[in-house]
């Protein structure tokens, strides 16, 4: 699908990113047919890991997954992740493989930050769970401000022109020339001051949530994207 957009439209690459990187995620895990699933065990299997998830219980309370759903989750989720937890190191392997044909590793970089909201260098299966639970279940805002916190690279509560070109060069990045065999070296930054004059509605050189959210809403391919998530399991 990416590779069939036109040029002008990459301006909202960054944020559907989120979510068909997202669906890939689930994919490689074998969790898109959590429907499909026939029987899962009664209960989380611990004995070979090292990190402990909280109560199955206590995360349903916390995320918007059901008991079924969450055992499916984190038995994938332990079979690419036997220690409980994944590094970065392993998060941009895993990435890598999504996309061959270019460097994903820095968007990997940005993407493991924003799931590692702990900010202890790994990301553990709640970690996990509570990112999925918000792009695939939660309020257009909510997803809208996951997104914006994968922008935010300094989290500061505010995304300059900076952060959103280095989002958007690790797009191209990991597109690959031969993805977007015409684009030139300053494409990226020529799609960056269309979409950033766009978001910075009172032109102070940033862009604030509010903004960001009342931009994207007004994007009728971003509005799509969101609707990509309603059934996916």
């Amino acid at each position: 699908m990416l590779n069939k957009w036109e040029v002008e439209g990459l301006q909202t690459v960054g944020i559907l990113l989120v979510v068909c990187s997202s669906l890939k995620l689930m994919h490689f895990l074998g969790l898109i047919d959590i429907s499909m699933t026939d029987s899962v065990e009664d209960d989380f299997e611990l004995s070979t890991v090292c990190h402990r998830p909280e109560s199955m219980d206590k995360l349903q309370e916390q995320t918007k997954f059901t008991k079924k759903e969450l055992q499916v989750l984190y038995r994938g989720f332990k079979n690419e992740c036997p220690s409980g937890v994944v590094n970065e190191e392993n998060f941009k392997n895993i990435y890598s493989q999504f996309f061959p044909q270019g460097d994903s590793s820095m968007y990997a970089h940005f993407l493991f930050e924003a799931f590692d909201t702990n900010k202890n260098g790994s990301v553990s299966f709640e970690d996990f769970v509570f990112g999925l639970s918000i792009i695939l279940r939660g309020t257009i805002n909510d997803r809208l401000n996951w997104a914006f916190n994968l922008y935010d690279l300094n989290k500061d509560g505010c995304i300059t022109k900076e952060e959103m070109l280095d989002i958007m060069k690790s797009i191209y990045d990991m597109m690959g020339k031969y993805t977007y065999p015409t684009m030139q070296d300053d494409a990226p930054r020529e799609h960056v001051e269309s979409f950033f004059q766009k978001m910075d509605r009172n032109k102070d050189g940033v862009v604030t949530i509010d903004e960001f959210i009342e931009s994207c809403k007004k994007d009728e391919n971003i509005m799509q994207s969101m609707q990509l998530f309603d059934n996916v399991i």
